[in-house]
């Protein structure tokens, strides 16, 4: 009898299967049928353990597509290891300081339960594809009046507020979300208007009843770009700017910090350089990338699905500048790397900031760098969670895409939670509920305990107001005290308009 463990195996195309039929024709016809599926099953396996390690590669993604988890879906929440944290929560005796973990717990119920993704988006992939490709114009509808505040060196913010102060009125002390939108997205972005939408949507409708700003980066959502530069993922500057205007215009209302994607990294970045002096009383970070290096790196040189991932964020960051070239080409540094940037037929992210973002100075940079590794460590928000110093809650899911290292040691932070959640992809978390007999809808799961978290730090931490550094008139800019390089004033333009009809030609939304 011919042992399977001593047949001769090819693992080339028609070899193999020459040699298959040559195997089994040795052995006897009584127990051919008996032994064929163990040693098809072998040589199978030996096969694909000697196939390359790009088709092995590519092989695991397909699998990760069609993978689904049994385990249990409730979130995981971390805190600092050994240091209890603890914020000051208002009571009718006064002020009581309790336990982060507490506060979390018992004022985010829904972090507790489990989370279960809509069974037709049952991975990162599709949570994150439906994000890009799904129709939200009908749902989240939020109506905006812009305000355009031009900055010292020249550039433009566009601060979007909901609701418009001619249709509600609200007390000047409600608190007011400030939420920063992801890579190339604006107030328009449905991610945004999902947490934006019910947080400012009146209590008897049963919203929180706040109001909220949109920060729309330079030549995001329609901003004019006026300046030679653009924005990237570690300036705080623009932030820091349009939280000055924000709290000149409101100074007894509380700011609470809502970041999304790279958004939710500039804002760690700037509640960590702020520490004690933040404006915000607390943060909420959705979807944060934390180490930017790793993030770049493994999406440009993975498997091909990674590097499709790269190329669609690298993609909208062209078009962006492609859009604004004329403007951007006046700043003598980026006039060099244009012509290079705007010639990739189809670059990474790693190859877009080879030529333009490690190079695009920023006042609160050490540009240029010696390579883009270098400035996404600078870059880079994980880095830096320790200096928080202020409550932040920090949601990212297990099986997103684009982010795979998360900081489950939260810096050492006691003010830091880190709730990671089994399913969700990048900025998705849909989840199907019950609409009627036998119809069901899907909605993003997040704003859930997003808005429970906004509600306990709106009403129940204790602050004092103004926060920050004093505020001053320069001439016509409002700055700080002590910081005569950066300040803004309120120039001409915005406007009324409803977020979901805001379209930009070019971008592929949900970043």
């Amino acid at each position: 009898m011919l042992r399977i463990r001593d047949a001769h195996i090819s693992y080339s195309g028609p070899r193999l299967l020459a040699d298959l039929a040559k195997a089994t024709s040795q052995i006897a016809p009584s127990i051919r049928l008996a032994f064929l599926p163990v040693y098809i099953l072998q040589v199978v396996l030996r096969w694909l353990l000697a196939a390359p390690r790009r088709f092995r590669e590519t092989v695991g993604q397909y699998l990760r597509l069609l993978r689904t988890r049994r385990r249990s879906r409730v979130p995981r929440t971390y805190f600092a290891d050994g240091r209890e944290g603890v914020v000051p929560v208002a009571c009718k005796n006064g002020v009581r300081r309790m336990p982060l973990r507490d506060f979390v717990r018992s004022r985010c119920p829904s972090l507790s339960r489990e989370y279960r993704a809509s069974r037709l988006l049952f991975n990162g992939h599709l949570q994150t594809a439906y994000g890009v490709y799904g129709d939200f114009s009908t749902v989240d509808r939020v109506v905006y009046e812009r305000k355009l505040i031009r900055l010292v060196d020249g550039g433009t913010l566009s601060l979007d507020f909901t609701p418009p102060e001619d249709e509600r009125y609200l007390p000047d002390d409600t608190p007011i979300v400030v939420a920063f939108h992801g890579l190339t997205g604006g107030s328009n972005e449905a991610y945004v208007r999902s947490i934006i939408s019910p947080a400012t949507a009146p209590r008897h409708a049963g919203g929180l009843g706040y109001r909220a700003v949109v920060v729309n980066f330079r030549g995001c959502a329609g901003t004019p770009v006026t300046s030679e530069q653009l924005y990237h993922c570690g300036n705080t500057d623009d932030a820091r700017q349009a939280l000055m205007y924000i709290a000149r215009r409101y100074p007894k209302a509380r700011l609470i910090g809502l970041g999304f994607s790279l958004g939710a990294n500039v804002l760690v970045r700037y509640l960590a350089q702020e520490g004690e002096n933040s404006r915000l009383t607390a943060g909420c970070a959705l979807g944060c990338p934390w180490d930017l290096h790793s993030v770049s790196y493994k999406l440009s040189n993975g498997a091909w699905i990674d590097r499709m991932y790269s190329r669609t964020l690298a993609h909208n960051m062209a078009t962006l500048i492609k859009s604004h070239a004329n403007k951007l080409a006046n700043n003598p540094k980026l006039s060099e790397a244009l012509p290079y940037l705007l010639a990739l037929p189809s670059p990474t992210l790693w190859d877009f900031d080879t030529f333009y973002t490690y190079e695009h100075r920023s006042q609160d940079s050490q540009c240029p760098f010696q390579s883009p590794g270098d400035f996404y460590r600078w870059a880079s928000s994980h880095n830096v969670l320790s200096d928080v110093r202020v409550p932040l809650l920090a949601i990212n899911a297990d099986d997103d895409p684009i982010v795979r290292d998360l900081p489950v040691d939260v810096g050492g932070n006691p003010l830091v939670s880190l709730v990671v959640t089994r399913g969700g992809g990048h900025l998705g978390w849909f989840a199907s509920e019950e609409e009627g007999i036998l119809k069901r809808r899907r909605t993003r799961w997040v704003k859930k305990p997003v808005l429970e978290w906004l509600r306990a730090v709106g009403e129940d931490l204790a602050v004092e107001l103004p926060r920050g550094r004093p505020l001053c008139t320069d001439g016509e800019y409002i700055s700080e005290i002590g910081r005569p390089d950066l300040g803004c004033k309120e120039v001409e333009g915005g406007g009324k308009f409803s977020g979901e009809t805001l379209r930009i030609e070019g971008l592929v939304k949900g970043f």
